[in-house]
């Protein structure tokens, strides 16, 4: 394995067997394969990936698609059928926090037992302990067996244990979505710590705000089998337009002018013919000041009859993290029974209050208060801008929200 690579998943597949009767299990084994008395059912088929020292990948795709199985395989808690798995270094995996648990010991207890399963000496443990007290921040429950803890203390108290020491590869599935806010938080700036100091990191999650911010790169399994791999933004666009309705829909992606993957899917019922950015003398623009108004203007043609038009609009930046998007429905400015052969003219008018940088804006036309029902078009970087700071204090952030400061003696 390349010295950079720290693990390598090679034409990996997971086969069950499915017995139609709790007797054909017994007839398999007495008739020694002469006659098979199941049926298989790959839960994963042709995986293959590598992951570099220090890299984040996310990997996505419905309930299941394999996501959860392929972790456990790389966890090393599941044998793969056919192929194999090299990891170099520990692997810690976060799949079920608290799995391992004995209800009737103490957090401190099962915190030193857990640590012995890690592969940590007690001396090491003892050095620390007062660390994952201190994470968990349970208080005086760490000393409690953990049988009256809330699901949210359990996940405090396993999240705290099984990053106390750094892994060369961390797999993270869902495990933080029942903690409060505050601890997601908390454990977000642990695992980039982590990332920052070389571990290796494969993230499952439905989020895609919590992908593309921690991932460098995303996987989408469908069906057990990957179908796209690519930055996390473009993975995420498949992933919408593939959720959407797929009756009588296309899905199709094209690499713009800056390399960009830009996904664009939908019946075609109705499409979006144009994007532009004015500023207030109706001009053409790709670069705004802080704080300039100016407008968004879309042309949509509808090509065939439909009983009702959802024009919506998504601001995003450079990451892809949403910053600000509406749409028709939520301003109750709804269409129906819009006419074959109309084209409509949407214009947004607004202030740039975002930060410098680079953003995108996607835009959609369906039924409905999402695309996700009757998706006729969504098209992702209908336009790119940029915002310049040329008259403004010096600020970070991606919003320009301009404070007014007082400062007293007291």
């Amino acid at each position: 394995m390349s010295s950079d690579v720290v693990l390598k998943v090679r034409n990996v597949g997971k086969r069950y067997e499915i017995y139609e009767a709790p007797h054909h299990r017994l007839l398999q084994t007495l008739l020694r394969g002469r006659k098979q008395f199941y049926r298989e059912f790959w839960a994963l088929r042709d995986i293959s990936f590598e992951v570099k020292r220090g890299e984040s990948l996310g990997i996505i795709g419905r309930n299941g698609s394999g996501k959860s199985t392929l972790l456990q395989i790389i966890a090393g808690t599941l044998a793969p059928t056919i192929g194999n798995v090299d990891a170099e270094g520990n692997v810690a995996a976060l799949l079920e926090l608290g799995s391992g648990f004995n209800p009737e010991f103490t957090g401190r207890e099962n915190a030193y037992m857990n640590g012995s399963v890690l592969g940590l000496s007690k001396t090491e443990m003892d050095s620390k302990i007062d660390g994952i007290a201190a994470f968990a921040d349970i208080g005086e429950f760490f000393d409690q067996p953990v049988k009256i803890y809330s699901s949210g203390m359990y996940v405090r108290l396993a999240f705290s244990i099984a990053t106390a020491h750094r892994p060369e590869v961390l797999i993270v599935d869902e495990a933080l979505s029942v903690g409060d806010v505050y601890f997601q938080h908390k454990s977000f700036d642990r695992i980039r710590e982590m990332r920052k100091q070389g571990t290796t990191l494969l993230m499952v999650s439905h989020d895609k705000g919590a992908i593309q911010a921690i991932c460098d790169r995303a996987i989408m399994l469908d069906a057990g089998r990957p179908v796209m791999e690519g930055e996390p933004e473009a993975v995420f666009d498949y992933y919408n337009a593939r959720l959407a309705d797929a009756q009588n829909q296309t899905v199709k992606q094209e690499v713009r002018e800056s390399g960009k993957l830009q996904t664009i899917s939908g019946s075609g019922e109705a499409t979006i013919d144009d994007a532009v950015l004015l500023n207030e003398r109706d001009e053409p623009v790709e670069t705004v000041n802080v704080g300039q108004v100016v407008k968004l203007k879309f042309v949509v043609k509808v090509i065939s009859d439909i009983p009702e038009l959802v024009f919506g609009y998504m601001i995003k930046d450079r990451l892809g993290q949403p910053v600000f998007g509406t749409n028709t429905y939520h301003l109750k400015r709804e269409m129906k029974a819009v006419k074959g052969g109309t084209r409509l003219v949407f214009v947004v008018r607004f202030s740039a209050n975002l930060g410098e940088g680079s953003y995108s804006v996607a835009a959609a036309v369906h039924a409905s208060e999402t695309h996700l029902g009757k998706n006729y078009e969504w098209r992702d970087f209908a336009l790119v801008f940029k915002v310049a700071n040329l008259d403004k204090v010096t600020f970070t952030g991606v919003a320009w929200l301009p404070p007014t400061l007082e400062c007293v003696h007291g």
